[in-house]
């Protein structure tokens, strides 16, 4: 049997198109063209029916190497700590006070898309330091 190398990853959200504008933004993903036949995604709504429109929202990576990731609209709110969430790499490689200020500058770039700074978590025997976050929505993240 072949291993699969491909995936995506799923968030439950109450605004799939809020929130995969946002990680578009993170990642520096961009959100797929609309399907054949329509110009835009709103004309592609207005084919669906009322309770299936805004329904779902997807971004990719434009290089295609990272997940799709896919957001769906649930009816109930976030109650728990996500038991997945994302670690954003952008201190690979760094360490002590360099890799601090690139975590830093980041958050502070992620605060103004609306993400919330939840605490700063220093280095230790087995990890280097991150920053826990929250989306736009309160899903967790890590910037690492």
């Amino acid at each position: 049997m072949a291993s699969i190398k491909k995936f995506q990853v799923t968030f439950d959200c109450a605004e799939p198109r809020r929130v995969a504008r946002f990680w578009c933004e993170v990642l520096g993903y961009v959100i797929p063209d609309p399907p054949e036949g329509c110009a835009t995604w709103e004309e592609y709504d207005a084919t669906r029916p009322p309770e299936e429109r805004g329904a779902w929202a997807a971004c990719v990576d434009p290089e295609g190497a990272g997940p799709r990731l896919y957001f769906q609209r649930v009816p109930e709110g976030k109650t728990v700590k996500n038991r997945v969430h994302l670690d954003v790499r952008v201190g690979t490689g760094l360490v002590g006070e360099e890799r601090l200020a690139v975590l830093e500058a980041e958050c502070a770039r992620l605060v103004e898309l609306g993400a919330v700074r939840v605490r700063l978590l220093l280095a230790d025997e087995e990890n280097e330091s991150c920053i826990s976050m929250q989306d736009i929505e309160g899903n967790e993240f890590c910037l690492d």
